[in-house]
């Protein structure tokens, strides 16, 4: 556990080290946010069995409510995202209650069917701008002196939630909570009867991971000082789903991984087709970089083949075995 905790710790002092490496403050910003909104998901999937296909509806709201709170009733920035992150929370909270109802493929087809309303509701919605979205949300100030218009200072804010979404998600599950909601994803019926309320529990972590989504889709809006539709829709809740999947299902650092690998690609695949297609000549590969989705597919077919646990999975896996082996 402190060895863990140690590498927490080096990873967190390289992060905070990124913009004096010249690391594109904006990029490392959307990274850290769709990090955190993977992991969200991950102690949603990884640690209680619950495969949610509507996590974006929280994403979504969590931004368009900051982006009121911000721009339109003037709230402080600390206010603001507190009130997205509610927001998502409550939002959760109705939704769960109706989803736990069901398990398996049911239950994941309830939250995409509800989180495909809440989609709905913000097109037509006067106050999120419909397809144009929430754009000019104002950054403000931190504790009313530190000017988050420079994107240094912003870093370091969105750095900060980054770190305590994760150390909340990190102390729920190393708590009995936790322990619960992995017995849950093992055998329900087993924990039904051992007396758990199973249901409390789900309802419990579908909140707790609602919430956390709703600070990342929050920060986000922050990042990019607007709220869109994009945020809401169902292939949000899809590339997510990747994210956790490529990273490492049930690991704590594996969303973080697979988020960095899907918003890098989502930025350089482009870059790398228009540079291969001025070096060959070959339009193929312009094409190739303006279809970012299949080659984001490709990556995660490959993966599901090669590294079922994921990439963090498998490095874990691996290391397992060596020490079984020198056992």
């Amino acid at each position: 556990m402190n060895r863990q905790l140690l590498g927490y710790a080096v990873l967190a002092i390289v992060v905070a080290a990124l913009p004096f490496a010249g690391v594109y403050p904006i990029f490392a910003m959307k990274v850290m946010c769709y990090a955190l909104f993977a992991c969200a998901f991950n102690l949603l999937l990884g640690y209680t069995g619950l495969l949610s296909f509507g996590h974006a509806a929280f994403l979504g709201s969590a931004a368009y409510a900051a982006g009121q709170a911000l721009k339109v009733w003037g709230w402080p920035t600390e206010l603001g995202l507190l009130f997205g992150a509610g927001v998502a929370a409550l939002l959760g909270l109705v939704m769960g209650a109706l989803a736990i109802r069901r398990s398996g493929i049911y239950f994941a087809m309830i939250t995409l069917a509800l989180a495909q309303m809440v989609f709905f509701f913000f097109l037509q919605a006067r106050f999120t701008g419909g397809e144009d979205g929430l754009q000019g949300v104002p950054r403000g100030t931190l504790f009313g002196f530190i000017d988050l218009s420079r994107d240094v200072n912003l870093y370091y804010l969105v750095m900060g939630v980054f770190v305590i979404g994760f150390l909340i998600i990190w102390r729920a599950v190393h708590s009995p909570f936790g322990q619960v909601l992995q017995a849950i994803r093992e055998n329900e019926p087993r924990a039904v009867s051992l007396g758990y309320d199973v249901d409390r529990f789900k309802l419990l972590a579908f909140v707790l991971s609602a919430g956390i989504a709703g600070l990342a889709g929050a920060t986000k809006t922050l990042v990019f000082v607007s709220a869109t539709l994009s945020d809401a829709t169902w292939q949000m809740s899809g590339l997510v789903i990747l994210m956790t999947l490529i990273g490492g299902l049930g690991t704590l650092t594996g969303p973080i991984l697979g988020a960095f690998i899907v918003v890098l690609l989502e930025n350089k695949v482009g870059d790398f087709g228009q540079f291969m297609a001025n070096a060959t000549g070959v339009e193929w590969f312009l094409r190739l970089g303006e279809s970012v989705t299949i080659v984001i597919g490709l990556i995660f077919v490959i993966c599901v083949l090669a590294f079922r646990r994921g990439i963090v999975g498998e490095i874990g896996a691996f290391l397992e075995r060596r020490r079984a082996a020198r056992a």
